[in-house]
């Protein structure tokens, strides 16, 4: 155990008491984990948190109880490891330890002749999920605010048995979504009323009196009273469900997640092999990843994520912000009515929709209540909270309706005269004080603001589509925006639960300015004359969300167009405007379908006699948004590098594995090679 010590670790000590169950005749052995500290610092387990719940199952057992359950402290249960720790182990023999060392320890509660049960009372993630399924029984709160196995999104794997018990519990199609799926999109968390749909949970509680439910439940179930019934694994679809898992998975990373393989070989192995067996082989696994580039990226992004994200670089003191009480909504369209919804959901005060007509204005009012209702529908949403979304958002033609708002967001036609128009129209409705706010994704705020009297209050505010979706927030300060205005604008976001990071008034901010660098690369290879199949398939090897082609799908070839003549005008030693993206657009057609290139649009090309190969096209690209990096960072765009890893991860779905963008170009040599130098230290996100 010595070799474990983590000077560091946070220790989450188990802590054992009797308790009388009515109708038992011997008292119930509850374990409650927790650190010390309340929900904001989760329980996490190290080595000395591992020992300590050893020596409480230890305890509970040698008292002879009539059930032994784990609980957490108010909110949480446990959200794994403590993988702050992971980096300070020396070698590969450590690694495995620790793997054995949780095996060990969480199959006293498996292998226990006394009934076990976990009490899920709050977030189970990673290892605090495995120690739930090693018990005979789980309660689970529908407070619980998140349950997942996201360890494949770090570059890792359940270590600690969830890849041999979640398959044999709730199937293997679901175990491969919760282990594969779910940690690729985004770390994908699983609500309580999903995970015990999965059959996670035995029974799903209400969290007002979940313990004393809880202890209730249990004593039926040794008791007798209660019967606990699950489904039978079909086994018989395993090597079918594993296949197509592969075949996807080659499809979307290409190799590019190691993790992601080497879970979907444990679910292999889960199939037939015994326990011991399967463990042995997660320990394997571990010890492997351990030591390897993607985890070390992985725990960056991860810490990106988690901590940066919270404390947004350069925000000013919170206790400027104003209170919000009234949105105002300037348009009616698809990404306004969005925000509309989001406001209203998050904010929980009147939101106010004007367009240039009534029908227009209706058709955004409907599209919010058309969510609404199929929010009920799903069992997402309540009667009572739709009633009152219903109130809060209206719509009208009249701009007065703005006179008492305190935030005011446009959403209209991405076009700076149009703009400009808008603000000085409201700038004589609105109230001094009033925050107003761009959804611009290219302009510059400061011109927006140049002519009106009080340009110190105006702030972009970038979305990302989908907008109830996508985490990040671009706060944009324009050149003479104030404190008070941008805290405003921090504060909002924190209450829409958007992660918000501050940038600075440059053409087409962080990921736009870097998407449209890069896709503007890969389309200037086409123009070139290579073809649209090689220059799709050469950014393969780096397992992105999505190739360049679907990308372009995604974001509009018209709206590509417009982005790249913006910075174009800003930059045109750097940004081109390709004619054939014109020609794209212009036909309205996709210009690929399920990642099938489409004949037709290929045909309305016009392009040289200089084609790439796939490695040319990925190193020119990659060459430029280590080059375009180095300028934004030199320029102030950010505060530093980690903002832009952090705006692409959450604005783009640049992947974990690659730790956001430029630990990749660091890794590969990339950065030194075009910008002269690292942009992290080195060891921040590699291994040396």
């Amino acid at each position: 155990m010595s070799a474990l010590a983590a000077p560091n670790e946070v220790v989450t000590r188990a802590l054992l008491r009797q308790v009388r169950v009515p109708g038992l005749a011997k008292p119930a052995a509850l374990i409650t984990l927790d650190n010390g500290f309340d929900h904001t610092k989760p329980n996490t387990f190290g080595p000395a948190g591992l020992t300590s719940l050893d020596e409480a199952v230890t305890a509970a057992l040698a008292a002879d109880p009539a059930f032994i359950a784990v609980t957490g402290k108010p909110y949480i249960f446990c959200v794994g490891a403590d993988i702050v720790g992971l980096p300070a182990l020396a070698d590969r023999d450590q690694a495995l330890e620790i793997g054995r060392l949780g095996h060990r320890v969480f199959a006293r509660l498996k292998d226990s002749a006394v009934p076990t049960f976990a009490f899920v009372n709050g977030a189970a993630m990673g290892g605090g999920l495995e120690l739930a399924l090693h018990c005979h029984y789980r309660t689970l709160s529908s407070g619980a605010a998140a349950l997942a196995l996201p360890e494949v999104s770090l570059g890792l794997v359940p270590g600690w048995g969830g890849t041999q018990l979640l398959p044999n519990l709730i199937g293997i199609p679901a175990a491969t979504q919760v282990i594969i799926q779910n940690p690729l999109m985004q770390n994908k968390m699983l609500k309580p009323k999903q995970a015990a749909e999965l059959g996670i949970a035995d029974v799903l509680l209400e969290p007002a009196d979940f313990l004393e439910r809880s202890l209730e439940w249990a004593a039926g179930v040794v008791s007798g009273e209660v019967n606990v019934t699950r489904p039978e694994v079909d086994k018989d679809m395993w090597a079918g469900v594993l296949y197509f898992a592969r075949q996807t998975l080659d499809q979307r990373l290409h190799g590019a997640v190691p993790a992601a393989y080497k879970a979907l070989d444990l679910l292999e192995t889960a199939k037939d092999a015994d326990f011991a067996t399967g463990t042995a082989a997660e320990d394997e696994a571990l010890a492997d990843l351990v030591f390897s580039e993607e985890l070390r990226s992985g725990l960056y992004a991860f810490d990106l994520v988690q901590r940066r994200a919270k404390r947004p670089a350069g925000a000013p003191d919170k206790g400027l912000a104003r209170p919000v009480t009234k949105v105002g909504i300037v348009g009616a369209g698809l990404m306004a009515s969005q925000l509309a919804l989001l406001f209203a959901r998050r904010l929980q005060v009147p939101v106010v929709m004007t367009d240039l007509d009534q029908s227009r204005v209706d058709k955004g009012v409907g599209y919010v209540h058309t969510q609404i209702e199929k929010a009920v529908s799903k069992g997402r949403m309540d009667k009572g909270t739709a009633a009152k979304l219903y109130g809060l958002v209206s719509g009208t033609v009249d701009k007065g309706a703005f006179a008492d708002a305190d935030f005011v967001i446009e959403a209209v036609f991405e076009d700076l005269n149009v703009k400009k128009q808008v603000w000085a129209e409201l700038e004589k409705i609105v109230k001094p004080e009033a925050v107003l706010a761009t959804n611009t994704s290219s302009l510059s705020v400061s011109a927006m603001a140049a002519e009106l009297e009080h340009p110190e209050r105006v702030v972009g505010f970038h979305f990302f589509n989908p907008v109830a979706m996508m985490p990040l927030l671009e706060i944009v300060r324009g050149e003479r925006t104030d404190d008070a205005t941008l805290a405003t604008a921090f504060a909002v976001g924190k209450q829409l639960k958007k992660s918000s990071v501050l940038v600075s008034d440059a053409p087409a901010f962080v990921v736009n300015r870097l998407l449209t660098r890069f896709l503007g690369t890969v389309f200037a290879a086409v123009d070139a004359g290579t073809p649209l199949e090689v220059a799709n398939r050469a950014l393969d090897p780096l397992g992105l969300p999505m190739r360049p082609l679907a990308l372009l799908q995604l974001v509009g070839p018209a709206v590509a167009y417009h982005v790249g003549g913006t910075l174009h005008a800003a930059f045109p030693d750097r940004f081109s405007v390709s004619e054939n993206l014109k020609r794209i657009a212009d036909s309205g057609q996709p210009i690929v379908t399920d990642d099938q290139i489409n004949d037709e649009v290929a045909k309305l090309l016009v392009v040289g006699d200089q084609p790439l190969t796939e490695e040319q096209v990925r190193q020119n690209a990659l060459d430029a948004l280590a080059q375009e990096i180095r300028l934004m960072l030199d320029e102030g765009v950010v505060a530093e590098a980690q903002d832009i890893d952090l705006c692409m991860i959450l604005g783009a779905g640049w992947p974990f594995h690659l730790g956001g963008v430029t630990p990749y170009l660091d890794r590969t040599g990339t950065s030194e090679r075009v910008a002269g130098k690292r942009f992290l230290p080195r060891g921040a996100a590699s291994l040396r």
